[in-house]
């Protein structure tokens, strides 16, 4: 009886926490299915703005390069980051090697765009789709490393030492025992680092070049919003919230199966 109030003054805080999180984002869905023009004002369902979307040439050419982008930085990111939470677990590394490798994931955006432009021009290597891939690999290698290195949590080591013994390589071992054990993991850590390459603007903007091929999808939503909000802005917006919702609902399945 006593923690009955305790537990309905939770679950109030709660439904307040929910609706101040999502109440904007649930307006933002409805005003895109709003057939009026204006965004604050309610003329009736439609969904005109979805069409006229699908017309837009640019933003369909920034989906494209952002699909590309993060599919590629997805790879890349997904290889170095499971091979360094393999060569982790291997030993216990020292607490300044944690920080340094968890750095990425805490520091913010800006100072990590600024850092790498800085050192693209230092390098004076040319900006364009390519530096805005190794930039977003370099920040996703992190994440996808703190997710492999929780499946090693739960794996049986002595797998690999029976494998051995039984005669076969080490790659062998690798591609037969190890990568098949922690392939949830794998493919947990890939769809987290895809929505973050997706979705991520800060770095792509300070990274990207002149070029068309390397405006992203971010981006170009960016450049449409400084002239105001509308109502096929708020489509756009609800088609990547609803995508990036469910590779991380999705990512976050898998990754609670491997868990358990």
């Amino acid at each position: 009886m006593n923690g009955s109030p305790l537990k309905s003054w939770l679950g109030a805080h709660l439904g307040l926490v929910y609706v101040f999180l999502y109440g904007p984002i649930l307006v933002l869905v409805v005003l895109s299915f709003n057939k009026a023009g204006m965004p604050t004002v309610w003329s009736g369902f439609s969904l005109e703005w979805y069409g006229k979307l699908f017309e837009n040439q640019k933003i369909l050419h920034s989906v494209g390069n952002s699909l590309f982008i993060a599919a590629v930085a997805t790879v890349i990111s997904t290889i170095i980051g499971t091979l360094l939470a393999m060569g982790l677990e291997e030993r216990r590394p020292r607490v300044a090697t944690e920080a340094l490798i968890a750095a990425p994931m805490i520091i913010p955006d800006i100072v990590m765009a600024i850092s790498l432009l800085s050192f693209y021009s230092l390098i004076k290597l040319t900006l364009g789709a390519h530096s805005v891939i190794l930039s977003h690999s370099a920040f996703m290698i992190s994440f996808v490393c703190a997710v492999v290195r929780t499946r090693f949590k739960h794996f049986d080591r002595s797998i690999i030492e029976a494998s051995i013994d039984l005669g076969a390589s080490e790659i062998t071992t690798f591609r037969r025992v190890t990568l098949p054990v922690i392939a949830p993991g794998v493919i947990a850590a890939a769809l987290l680092g895809f929505t973050l390459s997706f979705d991520e603007f800060i770095i792509a903007y300070f990274t990207s070049g002149p070029s068309s091929a390397s405006i992203t999808f971010p981006m170009q939503i960016y450049a449409m919003i400084r002239f105001g909000v509308t109502p096929d802005v708020n489509a756009v917006a609800t088609i990547v919230m609803l995508v990036s919702f469910f590779l991380i609902f999705l990512s976050q399945r898998i990754n609670r199966e491997v868990e358990a």
